[in-house]
């Protein structure tokens, strides 16, 4: 032996990002999706994917919301921004209940460039609403590129304080009023907390924010790590933020209104909710944003699903992730409310 022999190698590549691996119920349910799920958005594809989203997105009717009188529903026309057009809400409480209910205003996913604020209805009703007594207005706020920065979360704000507002009339409790949303829905919720923070807007007794998109620089370890292999991946989601942000892409003194991650006091904010996959891409700004909140004296609590992707419980709601993540959101919901 010589003393090459014991010379330490190279090591490992520390440019390799082993993506970890996904819980076998998730990896099962994506596999059997074929290779469409992970089919990245991209400049070129986005005016496709938008029309194919609109069109094969549910659209529940209020009747179809109603479930059979279970619930009240109405779409309320609100002012928007001072500039900005009239703002459409989507209000919905448990039928047969007089009293003031607590509010969860909530914001819908789809990168701001899809979705709508009916099809997430069906869901927010049955698990939360109806078992919480828990009245739910869900906004329908303007999608990049069609409208950028700052519209959607102006569109977002106005509805809240038009809700908030209007509380009596709509049978809510103005001080009990948690702002929700997933993935660009819980970075929009995220954005609204700090916006009524510092506009002295209606304060949110609660945030719950579900893998929420937070970080337009696309620059964690996570985003690279899950390149080509979570359902949103970096490609992805660097479209949909220049979709948003235009030529504000990327800007060094982006308003942490566009992007949470952005924001540099994060005092005086409502208790918080984080929730996210470890196989996913947003994982690292989620966990950033949670430390970020407790260092600075706030209150967060954080999830981190070990093996699961973005949008896992859409994909195999019934999947044992799931249920646990849906019951933990849950928990938390009914602590808050609680208070």
């Amino acid at each position: 032996m010589t003393a090459a022999d014991l010379t330490p190698g190279p090591g490992p590549d520390l440019t390799v990002r082993l993506a970890p691996p996904f819980d076998p119920e998730l990896g099962a349910a994506l596999a059997a999706l074929g290779g469409v799920a992970r089919v990245p958005v991209t400049p070129e594809n986005l005016a496709v994917r938008q029309q194919r989203d609109a069109a094969a997105r549910p659209r529940p009717t209020l009747r179809d919301l109603r479930a059979d009188g279970r619930f009240e529903v109405e779409e309320l026309r609100v002012p928007g921004a001072p500039d900005g057009p009239e703002v459409t809400l989507v209000s919905a409480r448990p039928a047969g209940i007089t009293r003031p209910l607590p509010l969860l205003y909530y914001l819908h996913g789809g990168g701001m460039i899809m979705g709508n604020a009916w099809s997430v209805l069906p869901q927010l009703l049955r698990e939360w609403s109806l078992p919480l007594e828990l009245a739910v207005i869900s906004a329908e706020y303007r999608l990049a590129p069609r409208t950028r920065h700052p519209g959607p979360v102006e569109d977002c704000y106005a509805g809240l304080v038009w809700a908030a507002a209007n509380a009596a009339a709509l049978g809510v409790d103005a001080d009990r009023v948690v702002v929700g949303g997933k993935s660009a829905g819980g970075g929009l919720a995220a954005a609204l907390a700090l916006l009524t923070r510092d506009r002295g807007g209606p304060t949110p007794i609660g945030q719950l924010l579900l893998c929420p998109m937070l970080d337009d620089r696309d620059a964690t370890f996570s985003s690279h790590q899950m390149a080509g292999v979570d359902t949103w991946d970096r490609t992805s989601n660097a479209t949909a933020w220049r979709a948003l942000l235009g030529d504000r892409y990327g800007a060094a003194d982006l308003s942490p209104y566009a992007a949470p991650a952005r924001a540099t006091d994060l005092t005086g904010l409502p208790p918080a909710y984080i929730d996210v996959g470890s196989a996913e891409t947003f994982r690292d700004e989620d966990v950033a944003y949670a430390q970020a909140l407790w260092q600075a004296g706030g209150e967060a609590e954080l999830h981190v699903w070990a093996g699961a992707f973005h949008g896992f419980d859409t994909i195999a709601p019934r999947s044992a992730l799931a249920r646990d993540a849906r019951d933990a959101r849950t928990r938390w919901l009914r602590r808050v409310l609680a208070r």
